[in-house]
Formats: structure tokens, sequence, C-alpha cells
């Protein structure tokens, strides 16, 4: 079994300040990266900034976080952008090409923060470039999990997951005692509806669906959350990261959010990582690792919290757990497609289009397609898995709008 400590060389020896950069700095995973840096300002050099289209929100963090340079994917931004740090000092740049060049500058830890399939070509960018990864994209893995940490191992360079589950278990990870794991497990928080009636799930609003009980994140993520598709990726991820197989993968659902996620030795040991909900602790520890820097979170109070439940996933509620394992067991290409089919979904969603039962259907109705299609496409390259992921969103838009037509008779 593999983990991402075994990947590459010793870290750079602590006491200098660390060199870093954040791609997807505007998102949720990147505002709180900017707390944890702002909370220690001494041990922290930001190089890179970059985000998607959020311009005036992008020049602020440059600015809070004196950053070097900060680069907006959407070429309509720049010029926002620019105005926005006139007189600073932080150099402005656009485009994609500019995002993979802020991704390759020389540092020692990229925060791959990026959603969806658009973080791997950075991400790979910032590995060939030598530098550790602070993962918060799931999708490099998903979508290329091979193929991205042969990457890494060739460049000998640490991928670190900053995931609150996969970072629990990163934590709890005995490194001489690897091969007595027995299972690992994830833990749920079971999102907005883990006691709704199945019926009440197929009228949830877009409200309804985002209003997340324990977790302050984005629109694409809550809706992962709601769905429990969060769930299925985090177990391609832990795959990838950990060499487990999917049978010795498990997920309950922890209503508090307090345990993230604990290893089952061998010996009948359970080695858990409690914490707050808060994603400032997994991010902390990944920036300081392999030292571990004073909280900028207030204690955790334990005893407040008074009991701590746990249950299993109710999969007829919650398919695309199953839909998760499903693709796993179709390799790489069909775990692709599923990532692209959820994207298109959820967005489809959000824009009123579908309902929320919709969603896994529309995945699973995706997965049948792909798996009819005759041939199959090797993942050796980043264009090989945005081929994959441009097929997936094709299947997925075909499905969604065959059923609009079928509804519209």
């Amino acid at each position: 079994m593999k983990t991402p400590v075994s990947l590459g060389r010793t870290p750079a020896p602590a006491g200098k300040p660390r060199r870093i950069s954040i791609l997807g700095a505007t998102g949720s995973v990147g505002a709180s990266t900017a707390d944890v840096i702002l909370g220690r300002p001494d041990a922290f050099i930001v190089e890179a900034v970059t985000a998607g289209t959020r311009a005036r929100e992008l020049a602020e963090t440059a600015i809070r976080l004196k950053a070097r340079i900060a680069v907006i994917a959407d070429p309509n931004g720049y010029e926002t952008l620019k105005a926005a740090l006139a007189g600073t000092g932080i150099e402005a740049a656009a485009g994609e090409a500019a995002v993979i060049e802020a991704a390759s500058r020389p540092v020692e830890l990229v925060v791959a923060a990026i959603v969806g399939a658009a973080g791997l070509a950075p991400t790979i960018a910032a590995i060939d470039a030598g530098a550790d990864i602070a993962l918060a994209n799931k999708e490099c893995l998903v979508c290329a999990g091979a193929f991205f940490l042969s990457r890494a191992e060739a460049a000998g360079v640490h991928i670190l997951p900053v995931d609150s589950e996969h970072n629990a278990i990163f934590q709890a990870l005995e490194a001489e005692n690897m091969p007595a794991v027995e299972s690992i497990t994830l833990t749920a928080s079971g999102g907005p509806f883990r006691q709704a009636p199945i019926d009440a799930m197929r009228r949830a609003t877009i409200a309804e669906a985002l209003n997340h009980p324990r977790w302050s994140m984005g629109r694409k993520i809550s809706i992962d959350s709601a769905t429990m598709m969060n769930k299925g990726l985090e177990i391609i991820e832990a795959h990838f990261l950990f060499g487990l197989l999917s049978e010795r993968l498990h997920v309950v659902v922890h209503p508090q959010s307090v345990v993230h996620g604990w290893i089952s030795y061998a010996d009948g040991s359970i080695l858990a990582q409690l914490g707050a909900a808060d994603m400032r602790i997994p991010i902390g520890h990944c920036l300081g690792w392999p030292k571990r820097y004073p909280a900028t979170t207030k204690p955790f109070d334990l005893v407040s919290v008074g009991s701590l439940t746990f249950e299993k996933p109710d999969l007829e509620r919650f398919p695309a757990l199953s839909l998760a394992r499903q693709a796993l067991s179709g390799g790489n290409r069909a775990t692709n497609v599923l990532n692209a089919a959820n994207e298109v979904a959820v967005e489809a969603f959000l824009a009123g289009e579908i309902g929320f039962l919709d969603i896994a259907a529309t995945v699973a109705e995706t997965l049948d397609h792909m798996a009819a299609a005759s041939g199959s496409v090797s993942i050796q390259s980043v264009g090989a898995a945005l081929a994959i992921d441009a097929e997936g969103r094709r299947l997925a838009r075909g499905v969604i709008d065959a059923r609009r037509r079928l509804e519209a008779v």
C-alpha cells in the first residue's frame, strides 16, 4: 500500500518561511488557506494566487497575502484585476496558459483547490515543477489517479490530502504498519437530507440542497454533499491515495462531523482523527507538515459535543455511493466519466433544469452509455484525461436533454 508520505523527498528544513502558491484562491478552501497563512504571516511567502472568474476577490486576496502574481483564468477579468492591483506591485495575468505558468513557478508547496476537472492541468504543472501538493481537488485522482500519482512519484514530490476525511487518515496512518491496515472508514455528515423521505428529496429545492448542517462550502461541493456523491468521490480518492480496494474502504454517517475518519488495524486497534468541522485544521496540517503549527482556530471542546453517533448510509436514498463503487471497478475511464456526468448534472440542477434525484439518475444513465460505447482511451496524459472528461460531459448532456424532451411531450 502506497501513501502520500512515501512519495518523494524530505521537506525543506523548518525555520525559514515556506514559499507557496494557491490555485483556486477565491473558493472556500482558498479562503480558509488565506486565513491560515495570515495567522502565521512569518511562516509563509505567497508566490501566486489564481481564480476562475472572481477578479475583484482575487485582487483582494492577493493584496492581503502580499502575493507576487495574481492570475484570473477568464481573460474577460483581466482589466478588472489589473486595475484593482494598480500601484500594489503585484503582477496581473489572465488565461488558462497563465494559470499553468503560475502553477509552474518555483515554490515548495502548491495548494490545489481549483474545483473540478479544470484543476488537473495546473496541478500536473505544479508537480512537474517539483512542488509538493496540498491536494483539495478530488478530481485530479478521480479523473486520472494512476497517471497523476505516477507523475508525482517521477517528480519526487509529496501529495498531502487536504480533504478533512483523507487528511484524518493521513494523520492516523502509521507508515511502518501499513501492511497491518485492515480497512479505512470515511465519515459523512449525511447532509441536509440525512433523514428526509425520498418524496421530499424528489421535491427538494436548490436552497434546501445547499443548506448544509455542518460545513460551509461552495455550491457545487454542497450539492455533492447533499447527494453524498462527495463521499463516493472520496472513496475513489482514498483508493488511489492509500492503495486499498473498494471493499476495504467504508463510509459511515456521523452527523456531528467530529470524527473525520479512522483506520482499523489487524491487531484490533482503531486510530481516528477528531476535530471541529473547520477546513482550516486540515489545511493548517498540510501547510505545516511535517511540523504542527499552533492552531488559528479556537480550541475544540469535545465534552460540549456530548455524544457521537454513527449510522449506515441509506444506499436507496443515496445511490451515488454505489455508483462511485461501480465506476471504481471499471477503472479510471469510468471514474472520469462519473465525475464529468456529476458536474454536468449538478450544474443542471442549480440551473433549475432537473430535479434533485435526477442528479444521480443522470450519472447512472451516463455510465450505462459509456459502458455500451466501444473502445477505450488509456489515460497517459492530461490531454487523454480531458478527452474522456469531454466525452462524459457530452453523454450526460445528452441524457438530460433527452429526458427534458420526453417530459415536454
